[in-house]
């Protein structure tokens, strides 16, 4: 029936005619056979004379004993050379496949890839934290003995070991009791440099249980309270009983007014570090007097948009913008980094205006037409609104004005949604020690054991994973562990909660600090001397982050 209709290629039905059509391609044009090739023998030359469809040879190790390696009949028309024949017990080529000079080179003779590239194997192994591939790009960004210091939040970290993560499971009861009373002590536990068994160690154990416990207001069991930006679709399945009663939501709101107060006072101070404010909208870090190299208390908000800073400036609040240039070739000579689109038009507004006032010095501002006060306004407006709810648009706020910051926001309404899932709900509160009408939370630590491919088989890779809102100090303290634990050598995993990286920039400072007074006065904040010290260091991540972390022979390498 096939060959009645008309226009219909008779070739189509017989694949021997295109294999045969691709032979003679293949010599005319001189292609080179392998050594081991044979020609067809006499029946398969006269059933593709006849026009019969033939099956292709069988590979070799399939039962068809030896002979040269099929080719499929629809792959590339190319000038291939076929394979080699392939011996008896060799295996097939589902499980060894001939090299080509176009094959894939990750997959030359079946090779493991391991073998070949040995140095994307050690790459490969590390986690990746984002979908970039690891290219050259991706160098290490520094290799010393310490970490920068980091302060965005994380909501993930993955800890990758040749060494087991087993002393980090199954605390005994009276392990989990003491890491809560050293932390609610603020006990500095120090451990030796190398610990021959981890899991006996009982000093550790207890000083991991330490370290994961942070505090929260307000609590709900059954809602995840971090992160609060673009939570909405987490949220929407889970019960708010406020959600119609505006007497519950003034109750709420009290409560967090006065935990948010609370909180304040005690980094007014020095008794608190440093905590965290989240609304769905934006977070806000307040830091203590001596952090980041200030020696006053700071605040840093971000994402903004043109309402809160207006809003801002008209409760009094004096803030700066750390990412958007006051004077563009100045601070732009003295970063080196370049600006983004709207730095760039800010800066070039006040060009605009610089030039004008150089022609009315010159008395011939009456004859150069400008635009109007109307237009350069508009024009400004514009560009503020461009840098929303970006990097950018990040705020600082300083000294006395953090106090005034305080009551805008308890006072603001705009903080709190008024529909969709988080609707009532008051902002979160994440602190490292305790703070009035918190509720004291764990990290969800959970470590597993897989089996890699390797060289010469398998091999043990132990990971161990950390969820929750991880805050700058506990990324410290558990690397002190781990360095211990694991005898300086791992790597990790850092998945940040992306809103937060900005708070890596470094503003201006207006003086160098007294580190040993500083040091001093910080002692009660509740956190470790060494974690102490890192957090006091002058924040060089810019608007990024940490991201991969590699510790080996007790010597960092990290990327951002």
């Amino acid at each position: 029936m096939a060959f009645s209709v008309p226009g219909y290629s008779p070739s189509f039905k017989k694949p021997p005619e295109t294999l045969r059509l691709r032979r003679k391609r293949v010599r005319s044009l001189g292609a080179d056979l392998s050594r081991g090739e044979r020609p067809e023998p006499a029946p398969r030359r006269a059933a593709l004379a006849a026009g019969l469809p033939l099956r292709p040879y069988p590979a070799a190790g399939r039962g068809g004993g030896p002979g040269p390696a099929g080719r499929n009949p629809f792959a590339r028309l190319d000038n291939r050379p076929r394979a080699a024949p392939e011996p008896h017990g060799v295996p097939s080529r589902g499980q060894q496949q001939a090299p080509g000079p176009l094959s894939d080179p990750n997959q030359e003779n079946g090779l493991p890839w391991e073998e070949k590239f040995p140095e994307r194997t050690a790459a490969a192994e590390l986690p990746q934290t984002s979908h970039r591939s690891f290219s050259e790009s991706d160098i290490p960004s520094s290799e010393s003995t310490e970490l920068p210091v980091d302060w965005s939040i994380k909501t993930r970290l993955l800890f990758t070991s040749s060494q087991p993560f087993t002393w980090a499971d199954h605390l005994k009861a009276q392990e989990e009791a003491q890491g809560v009373i050293q932390h609610c002590r603020a006990a500095a536990v120090t451990l030796p440099r190398s610990i021959q068994d981890p899991k006996l160690c009982t000093e550790l154990r207890c000083a991991f249980q330490q370290s994961l416990i942070y505090w929260l207001h307000p609590a709900f069991p059954w809602l995840s309270l971090f992160p609060r930006i673009g939570a909405d679709r987490k949220l929407s399945a889970k019960t708010s009983p406020w959600l119609n009663d505006e007497t519950l939501q003034h109750m709420l709101m009290s409560d967090w007014s006065v935990s948010f107060t609370s909180l304040y006072n005690l980094l007014k101070t020095k008794l608190c570090p440093y905590f965290y404010v989240c609304t769905y909208q934006f977070t806000i870090l307040f830091r203590a007097a001596g952090l980041a190299g200030h020696d006053v208390i700071t605040a840093l908000m971000s994402p903004t948009t043109r309402g809160i800073r207006e809003a801002m400036k008209n409760e009094g609040i004096e803030f700066s913008l750390p990412l958007i240039r006051e004077n563009g070739h100045e601070k732009k000579k003295a970063s080196g980094t370049r600006l983004g689109h709207g730095e760039e038009q800010a800066i070039s507004d006040d060009d605009e205006e610089e030039s004008f006032s150089w022609l009315e010095e010159m008395g011939v501002q009456d004859k150069i037409k400008k635009p109007d006060t109307l237009s350069i306004k508009l024009r400004k407006e514009k560009h503020e609104v461009q840098m929303d709810h970006r990097p950018e648009s990040v705020v600082l706020v300083k000294g006395t004005n953090t106090f005034t910051l305080l009551n805008f926001l308890i006072n603001c309404k705009s903080i709190i949604a008024t529909s969709g899932p988080q609707a009532g709900l008051p902002p979160t509160l994440l602190s490292p020690i305790a703070f009035r009408g918190a509720t004291m939370q764990m990290l969800k630590a959970r470590s597993v054991n897989v089996k890699t491919q390797a060289v010469s088989g398998y091999k043990d890779q132990f990971s161990l994973e950390i969820t929750g809102p991880v805050m700058p100090h506990f990324l410290h303290s558990v690397t002190m562990l781990l360095r211990s634990s694991q005898s300086g050598s791992f790597a990790a995993g850092l998945y940040t909660h992306e809103p937060t990286a900005v708070f890596n920039v470094c503003p201006p400072l207006d003086r160098i600090l007294d580190k040993e007074t500083v040091c001093e006065e910080l002692t009660n904040c509740g956190l470790h001397p060494k974690t102490l010290d890192q957090l006091r260091q002058t924040p060089v991540l810019g608007k990024s982050s940490l991201r991969n972390v590699e510790m080996s022979d007790y010597i960092y390498n990290w990327r951002s």
